[in-house]
């Protein structure tokens, strides 16, 4: 009986080492939008930036995902440390192959922060003029 359970186990154990994984489908995409967002456990002050267009990024086309996205967030982290004197904040990037759709993010992003946070938050913006996103080069070379 215990022989068989783990002839049974060994059985699942190779049938599992032989199926062959699935690999992300990386793509350089000429357009992507995406805006950065910005906040402090230590602080009730909130940032956003507009939402803006940069080419050639990498995108995951099986997971539909921004590749390298933790380096745009780094980007406006590092700009609000530098600018601001705001070190410690988490930044996160939100994206979207199409405008209409980051901007649809966008708002229901904001709407959270403004109408339903009733004033528990100070929102800030930051726009292109102070803040842009540059592309990020990324190496599959590994």
């Amino acid at each position: 009986m215990q022989r068989t359970i783990i002839m049974m186990f060994l059985t699942m154990l190779l049938c599992g080492a032989h199926t062959t994984p699935v690999m992300a489908k990386k793509k350089m995409v000429e357009k992507m939008y995406l805006f950065g967002f910005s906040a402090s456990f230590k602080d009730s002050v909130v940032y956003f930036t507009d939402v803006q267009e940069i080419s050639n990024v990498w995108y995951d086309t099986s997971k539909k995902f921004l590749l390298g996205r933790e380096y745009y967030s780094q980007q406006l982290k590092t700009h609000l440390a530098e600018k601001n004197n705001e070190p410690n904040r988490t930044c996160l990037v939100m994206f979207a192959t199409k405008r209409k759709s980051a901007e649809k993010k966008f708002l229901k992003l904001k709407h959270l922060y403004t109408q339903k946070a009733k004033g528990k938050y100070r929102v800030s913006y930051l726009p292109n003029e102070d803040f842009r996103f540059t592309p990020v080069e990324l190496d599959f070379s590994e």
